[in-house]
């Protein structure tokens, strides 16, 4: 069993002096990219909602001391991605974003949200490449670059890609079907994987990569992937399929899975080493979701969301030990 120090809120967009309208609350999906001088972190924040209660998330950052992640020196002021234009897959949000370098660029990968009638919303993955050192990305066109298909007729969301010997790996949620048991319909997901040759052209597995825990309607997302002594480690997050927002008997936990090949995957959610606190009221007392794990200064650290999906910003815990 892994064992996680935790080490507290790092952001929270609310507590923000300024705090600019497209900015308003939330800071999910987070992702790192490590600079020389800073912790990037990349996240998805959404814009105060309109008299509909409507809202749109996009994507921003903050920048981290390398030697003590917990301190703030920079926060982005403007969002690095623009939505998409009237039609298009990604025109009501950009949410998550996972980021990784390539060839001296930055590769950015992001769920583009569409609104629905007869559910809330669909959602692709897109593309954009950043050349400022990650300040700003453009798309590299206007539709995704993995959407639904034949075998995944809802939604695609939630992108973690990967680069491991020259081959890309997109780790993702794909819906396997919506309920409408309550007045909201709700998705179930489960997670899959696809590999590129290029970042831009893929090829899907078609299959769930995790078995479940929670039953059929258990819902999967945020398969982050490091590696570590020829060990891939995957750490995610699951949920029941229902009254999961404020109930933490349902909500989002973080589990574990070990892989030698990347293809097969054996669940161990006992070895997490993480889980919601018990002090009531804390950020992170009813759901603990979408785990972003990375290496800096010689240490482990994960990233990750508390209550209501990240609504009071992401927080850090450090590992005590070695991932093995």
């Amino acid at each position: 069993m892994f064992e996680w120090k935790k080490k507290g809120l790092v952001f929270n967009p609310e507590e923000c002096t300024e705090r600019p309208y497209w900015r308003w609350n939330f800071a999910q999906g987070e992702n790192t990219v490590l600079f020389e001088d800073k912790i990037r972190v990349y996240f998805c924040c959404r814009e105060k909602p309109d008299e509909f209660g409507k809202t749109v998330s996009r994507v921003s950052y903050v920048d981290l001391d390398r030697k003590n992640p917990m301190k703030i020196i920079k926060v982005a002021d403007n969002p690095v991605l623009n939505l998409g234009g009237l039609g298009e897959f990604d025109e009501f949000g950009t949410y998550p974003f996972s980021v990784v370098k390539h060839n001296g660029l930055l590769y950015g990968y992001y769920g583009g949200v569409t609104r629905c009638e007869s559910v809330p919303f669909n959602v692709s993955i897109g593309c954009a490449v950043s050349r400022d050192n990650g300040e700003t990305f453009e798309k590299i066109g206007k539709g995704p670059v993995l959407t639904s298909s034949l075998y995944e007729p809802y939604m695609i969301c939630s992108p973690k890609v990967r680069i491991y010997d020259g081959k890309w790996y997109m780790f993702y949620s794909a819906g396997a079907g919506w309920t409408k048991e309550q007045i909201r319909p709700e998705i179930c997901y489960k997670l899959r994987m696809a590999e590129s040759d290029n970042g831009i052209d893929w090829k899907k597995c078609n299959r769930n990569i995790l078995e479940d825990k929670l039953g059929a309607y258990e819902s999967q997302a945020c398969g982050d992937v490091i590696e570590k002594n020829g060990v891939y480690h995957m750490f995610f997050c699951y949920r029941n399929h229902t009254d999961f927002r404020k109930n933490a008997k349902n909500s989002y936990r973080i589990g574990y899975a070990r892989s030698e090949d990347l293809y097969h995957w054996i669940r161990e959610d006992e070895k997490a080493g993480i889980d919601i606190s018990p002090d009531a009221g804390d950020w992170d007392s009813e759901m603990v979701a979408y785990p972003h794990v990375f290496e800096c200064e010689g240490k482990t650290y994960m990233l990750y969301l508390g209550n209501e999906v990240g609504k009071s910003g992401f927080g850090l815990a450090e590992l005590l030990g070695e991932l093995e």
